[in-house]
């Protein structure tokens, strides 16, 4: 009886690239923690032959590798070359991103040069070219990560249960965050409501320099029928959507909710869906956009 050769399992190669000051060592090192081979700034004409290398080794079957605008001009060759390689080996391209007050200070923390600057561009300029940089790019990734919510022990504890396997992937990370539309929409929100509808306490002058955090804040603001009712409805929508959400691959979602200024209703109805959703059994965090801005 003839006997069947094993199956090797399949090759994986993920390349990490994105902005500056986003994480991508980070994500490095969790991959390699999960047994990755890892390579940081490897010059992009080599990623072929590193392709090759990985899909026919029989020892190293998993690689990750950070590519970004350290490669200067040859970083416009990327796109060409990751289209190519895809056909040899199985091959994810995670893109890393963040807000642009969140990199400024991150480098602020570091006191780090950025890549692009060289003396003459300040740091905004300095990211706003480098987004340019790296459009074309972020259009090809398989996953998009913004990372501004994220501190160095959740992004990698986010890639770990994005990467250990199919029992990791169910899991979803909420975040919750409250503004106010005088301060603009945040950018990354996936979901957003409207709170404006509720009364504000901000025109009773005990209140109005107290956050939606305040208990008797939040008193005056469930004192409105339509206020649980609304909590208990976007609740149940919300428990009722993550299943589908999961199914679908997505692994964090960011849900706004806003009012005027960011001080009263909008903090008390994000503390209090984050509640309901921990009690449902979803890992979530909340933060509070506009708290610290004038009322």
């Amino acid at each position: 009886m003839a006997k069947t050769r094993a199956r090797r399992p399949a090759s994986e190669l993920v390349i990490i690239t994105g902005m500056s000051g986003s994480g991508k060592g980070s994500v490095l090192r969790a991959l390699e923690d999960l047994g990755y081979y890892s390579v940081d700034n490897l010059p992009v004409g080599l990623i072929p032959k590193f392709a090759d290398l990985i899909r026919d080794s029989s020892s190293t079957r998993h690689a990750a590798l950070v590519v970004d605008v350290r490669e200067g001009a040859g970083l416009r060759k990327f796109p060409a070359i990751y289209k190519a390689i895809r056909g040899n080996v199985n091959t994810r391209l995670i893109f890393l991103e963040a807000d642009d007050d969140t990199i400024v200070h991150r480098f602020s923390e570091t006191r780090r040069p950025h890549p692009l600057s060289d003396g003459d561009l300040a740091i905004g300029q300095s990211i706003a070219a480098e987004r340019r940089m790296l459009a074309p790019i972020r259009a090809l990734a398989d996953l998009t990560i913004n990372t501004s919510k994220f501190n160095v022990h959740e992004l990698r504890a986010f890639i770990k249960q994005k990467f250990q396997g199919e029992g990791d992937e169910s899991r979803i990370l909420i975040y919750a965050t409250s503004f106010g539309f005088r301060h603009g929409v945040p950018p990354d929100c996936d979901l957003v409501f409207d709170v404006r509808f509720l009364p504000n306490p901000n025109y009773i002058p005990m209140f109005k320099h107290r956050s939606g955090k305040n208990p008797a804040v939040a008193k005056y603001i469930r004192s409105f029928p339509q206020t649980d009712e609304f909590i208990r409805k976007v609740t149940e929508l919300l428990t009722w959507l993550m299943p589908h959400y999961i199914r679908e691959g997505k692994s964090y979602l960011t849900i706004g909710f806003g009012c005027t200024g960011g001080h009263h209703r909008s903090v008390m109805i994000a503390e209090a869906v984050k509640k309901n959703l921990v009690s449902a059994g979803y890992q979530t965090k909340i933060t509070h956009r506009d708290l610290a801005k004038p009322v």
